[in-house]
């Protein structure tokens, strides 16, 4: 597939998702404040960003609300209380989890709700009932996105059948989403290619969420990009689980669309996110190099990060005890 666009020109149908608040969420529990998560939200107007997320609409059932910041569940009032009648160019969004959402419930119709796209973020088994919540959100007036998580541990016939299923419906676009920090650039721009191949005939968009276990997600959400991909993932400083994401200032600088600012969030990083990132532990370490080499989920290098584990050799030994 050929290159679309090049190093200077402007690509129109990009757009960019702040993600912070949703996986830099996972690093704090969700425990963001008003005051950030208004100047966040200032941010992203005065950059130009797009979408910005929320946060998880996650059931109450599930999740003990005592145990989360209120992020987790990203209620409407919760998001009317920062952003008031959102009167700008700024869509919002929320994350909604297969399995760990209230959906029919808790997410009313558009028409009474702030949020503008629902998220709906599945792993490969899950796809009919991922395929219910696009409908239902579709049917309550929001426009839908779909992530397939963990797609480096997919085969690839179950994810052309999960793409001819979604081209059906009203989805506005599906994601790659590299969970594990397993993918390389080259690796990328075939996957991204099966994804266009199928969700183009139907006038969807794809879109690309990256890990940063083995430093690419920058590398692996531009290489998506260059070959087709609209959508585009990205946090402040790369915040997110484990390793963390795409960072939106690197996102920023490389697109040479001047509708993007660079200058907002870098006077963010700089109010905030230098303290947070003295109190929140996130971003590249050597676990999660080897929990992505390995295709596996972070949660052990989480873990091996938190307690300052250098056993680097034991650790590679413990993740393939069982092979």
């Amino acid at each position: 597939m050929e290159i679309r666009g090049s190093m200077m020109s402007v690509r129109e149908d990009i757009r960019i998702l702040d993600a912070t608040m949703r996986d830099g969420g996972l690093v704090n529990n969700f425990a963001f404040t008003d005051e950030f998560v208004r100047a966040l939200y200032e941010m992203n107007v005065a950059a130009g960003v797009d979408y910005m997320e929320m946060g998880y609409r996650a059931s109450k059932r599930q999740f003990n609300e005592a145990e989360f910041g209120k992020w987790k569940f990203a209620t409407d009032d919760d998001i009317y209380a920062i952003v008031g009648d959102n009167d700008t160019d700024l869509k919002l969004s929320i994350m909604a989890d297969v399995g760990r959402c209230d959906y029919k419930t808790d997410i009313v119709d558009k028409a009474n709700s702030p949020v503008d796209l629902v998220r709906v973020a599945t792993y490969m088994h899950q796809i009919p009932e991922a395929i219910d919540m696009i409908l239902d959100a579709d049917k309550k007036g929001y426009e839908t996105t779909c992530n397939i998580m963990a797609i480096s541990n997919v085969q690839e016939s179950d994810v052309q059948y999960a793409l001819d299923e979604l081209a059906k419906t009203p989805v506005k676009a599906v994601y790659i989403v590299d969970s594990y920090g397993a993918l390389f650039p080259i690796q990328m721009r075939r996957i991204t290619e099966l994804y266009l191949n199928t969700m183009e005939k139907h006038g969807k968009l794809v879109g690309i969420h990256a890990h940063n276990n083995q430093q690419c997600a920058f590398a692996n959400t531009i290489e998506s990009m260059s070959v087709g991909a609209s959508m585009l993932d990205a946090t402040v400083c790369g915040m997110g689980r484990g390793a963390g994401n795409c960072t939106l200032e690197g996102l920023i600088g490389f697109l040479k669309n001047p509708k993007y600012k660079l200058n907002p969030v870098l006077e963010l990083m700089e109010k905030y996110m230098v303290e947070m990132q003295e109190k929140y532990t996130w971003g590249y370490d050597v676990p999660y190099l080897l929990t992505g080499l390995s295709m596996q989920h972070p949660r052990t290098a989480i873990a091996a990060v938190k307690e300052h584990n250098t056993h680097y050799a034991e650790f590679y030994r413990m993740l393939h005890e069982d092979d």
